[in-house]
Parts: structure tokens; C-alpha cells; sequence
């Protein structure tokens, strides 16, 4: 099991689960973030900070971002597990299914 980031952070990145996160599992695309699932050790420390509540348990995550899990699972496909997020910087580049979805507004 592991988190997931879903739809409320696209084209948002807050970036305060990055800071909290103490494995440097949480890496960063062109739209939004995403969580490693093998580099994350479940301690939820990145649920509770994000202020516009995208992260979730992976058994909790809503129907309507059940896709998320996979999208976060398959950021990773070619870059396999690097050890840590911020030797990386910004990835270029997002899953598909982030690629596709039209800009998201935010209340900021």
C-alpha cells in the first residue's frame, strides 16, 4: 500500500507534503506531484499538510481519482526508483492522464 496524490493538486503543486515527507518520496512533473510507491513508507506525514486534501491512502482514495493510484504508479514506469526526489528537481514531463486534462483552476 502507499499514498496517492490526485486531481486537487494539478496545476497547483503546494509542495508542503514535499517538505514533510521524510523519505524524499514525493517527486515533482510539469503539472503535479507524485508519489513514489516503492520509496514510501506509509508514515502519512504528507496526508495531513497538503491544504487542498490530494493526498490519500491508497485504499481511501475517492472513486471519482480511483485512476490517480495508477497515474502515480506509472510516472515512474521509466525513471524505476531513483532513491530520492530532490536530486531530480522538476521532472519534464506528467502521466498521461495529467497531460490530458484541461487546465485545473484553483482558489489561491
Amino acid at each position: 500500500m502507499t499514498y496517492v496524490i490526485a486531481q486537487p493538486c494539478v496545476d497547483l503543486k503546494d509542495r508542503a507534503c514535499v517538505e514533510e515527507c521524510p523519505v524524499d518520496c514525493i517527486y515533482e512533473g510539469k503539472r503535479m506531484l507524485y508519489i513514489h510507491p516503492d520509496e514510501c513508507v506509509d508514515c502519512g506525514a504528507c496526508e495531513p499538510v497538503c491544504p487542498v486534501e490530494a493526498i490519500f491512502y491508497e485504499d481511501d482514495t475517492p472513486d471519482e481519482w480511483k485512476e490517480y493510484y495508477n497515474a502515480n504508479v506509472g510516472f515512474f514506469d521509466d525513471l524505476g526508483s531513483p532513491g530520492g526526489a530532490q536530486k531530480y528537481g522538476v521532472i519534464d514531463k506528467d502521466h498521461p492522464l495529467i497531460e490530458a486534462l484541461p487546465p485545473q483552476e484553483h482558489d489561491e
